[in-house]
C-alpha cells in the first residue's frame, strides 16, 4: 500500500513536470505568428531596422526557442534571432547532422512557394542539443523569413 502511494506521487509529479516542459517549447502556430510578425516589421519598417530587430537574441523576434532568421535567396544570411556570427554569410553549403542541405532546400522552396513548412534537424538553444526542427518560412521579394520549433 505503502509503495503504491510512493509510486502514485512519483508519477504524478512526473506528469505536472511534462507540460512545463512542453510548454517552454514553441509551436507551429507562435511559428506562424511570428513569421508574420516579422513579414509585416520588415514591410512598415524597412529591411535594415526590422533586420536589426530580429537579429536581438532577446529582441521582440525571439521567444523560448523560436526565433526568426532571414536569408537572400543567394543563400546568404541577412538576420538571425540565436546566431548574429552568420549575418552576411553565404550558408548555402550548411548540411544537418544527416548530410542534407537544409539551406539549399529552404532556398528552393522558397523559389517555388510563398510559404511552407521544412523539416530537418539543427541545434536547439535552449536544450542544446541536436533535435529534429520544423522551419515555416514566407517568401518576402527576394528573400525567406522563417522560424521554426523544435520537436522532442
Amino acid at each position: 500500500m505503502r509503495f503504491t502511494a510512493i509510486a502514485s506521487g512519483v508519477i504524478g509529479a512526473c506528469l505536472l513536470a511534462f507540460p512545463a516542459v512542453a510548454g517552454d517549447r514553441a509551436t507551429k502556430e507562435e511559428a506562424v505568428s511570428m513569421v508574420d510578425k516579422a513579414v509585416a516589421a520588415i514591410k512598415t519598417n524597412g529591411a535594415e531596422t526590422a533586420y536589426a530587430e530580429i537579429s536581438k537574441k532577446d529582441g521582440p523576434f525571439t521567444a523560448h526557442d523560436l526565433y526568426i532568421v532571414v536569408y537572400g535567396l543567394d543563400g546568404k544570411c541577412l538576420a538571425h534571432g540565436a546566431n548574429a556570427k552568420l549575418i552576411g554569410k553565404d550558408l548555402s553549403e550548411a548540411q544537418d547532422v544527416d548530410g542534407k542541405y537544409y539551406i539549399r532546400e529552404r532556398l528552393d522552396l522558397a523559389g517555388k512557394n510563398s510559404n511552407f513548412w521544412q523539416s530537418y534537424k539543427f541545434t536547439n538553444p535552449e536544450t542544446k542539443k541536436v533535435e529534429p526542427k520544423l522551419m515555416y518560412c514566407q517568401r518576402l521579394a527576394q528573400t525567406a523569413v522563417c522560424g521554426g520549433i523544435y520537436i522532442p
